[in-house]
């Protein structure tokens, strides 16, 4: 096998045996989910089911108790060499292959849009600023926001802000993106116009896992669908299969609710 042919089999990510607890409260047991590059895969459970807590696993903004997370083939937060937790440098250069959408928008309200998608690119890759300019407004217009690339974030929409929380993430060039559903917090009519650059950037190929409550956008974009269910996952299928003729009870009964 060439060396290209090998890398190429690379997921982009490769979780085993992922267990998490927070106290006495076992979140996360025995998760199990591998990602190639170019897929999306949707994370659907019910309010509770550990969704959020495997995404932060995933980019060690929360440290698992048990398992392993491999990024593009690079195991995250331990040091497979030495067996040792990683420094913070390390970890950092590791987790910049993760974009994080959060549902909170998590954007720096001193800094226009603009410098929003610009402030990792300089100060995390070592991007020149010019050239750190022209990628932020690459990426705005992708979003739908380059009319507001010196507005502040307090004078946006929530499906605004998420747009450019959306370049931002981008902005890195990431190995895979995670969304934490991006569109909850939003109002009804906002959501439509996040979920439409999320359905293109799928078009173009990006990896991207997605927890979400909505029903529509995992059905036609995804290529695995997730359940999770008190922290197991329960079902894991193509859409078609998930949607129309799952094998567990407990998802049957939550699409009907859903519908």
């Amino acid at each position: 096998m060439s060396e290209q042919t090998s890398a190429a089999r690379v997921p982009a990510v490769s979780i085993k045996k992922m267990s998490k607890s927070f106290g006495d409260i076992e979140v996360l047991r025995d998760i199990d989910l591998v990602v190639h590059k170019g897929e999306v895969v949707s994370v659907l459970g019910s309010s509770g089911s550990g969704k959020s807590t495997m995404l932060r696993c995933i980019n060690w903004l929360e440290e698992p108790d048990r398992g392993t997370i491999h990024i593009s083939g690079e195991r995250i937060g331990v040091n497979e060499r030495t067996g040792r937790k990683m420094a913070n440098k390390e970890l950092a250069t590791l987790r910049a292959k993760t974009g994080m959408v959060f549902q909170g928008f998590n954007l720096w309200p001193h800094l226009t849009v603009i410098q929003n998608v610009m402030e990792a690119p300089i100060y995390v890759k070592g991007m020149l600023k010019e050239q750190a300019r022209a990628v932020a407004i690459e990426l705005l217009e992708k979003v739908g926001m380059a009319d507001k690339h010196d507005a502040y974030p307090f004078t946006l929409s929530g499906g605004q802000k998420q747009r450019v929380a959306i370049a931002r993430a981008l902005a890195m060039s990431p190995e895979v993106i995670l969304f934490d559903e991006p569109t909850s917090a939003l109002d009804p009519e906002r959501v439509g116009e996040v979920l439409t650059v999320m359905k293109n950037l799928s078009s173009e190929g990006y990896t991207m896992i997605v927890v979400t409550h909505e029903m529509e956008f995992a059905r036609a974009v995804s290529d695995q669908v997730v359940f999770l269910e008190k922290g197991i996952i329960i079902e894991k299928a193509p859409p078609a299969k998930f949607f129309s003729n799952p094998d567990a009870e407990r998802v049957r009964k939550f699409l009907e609710i859903s519908a």
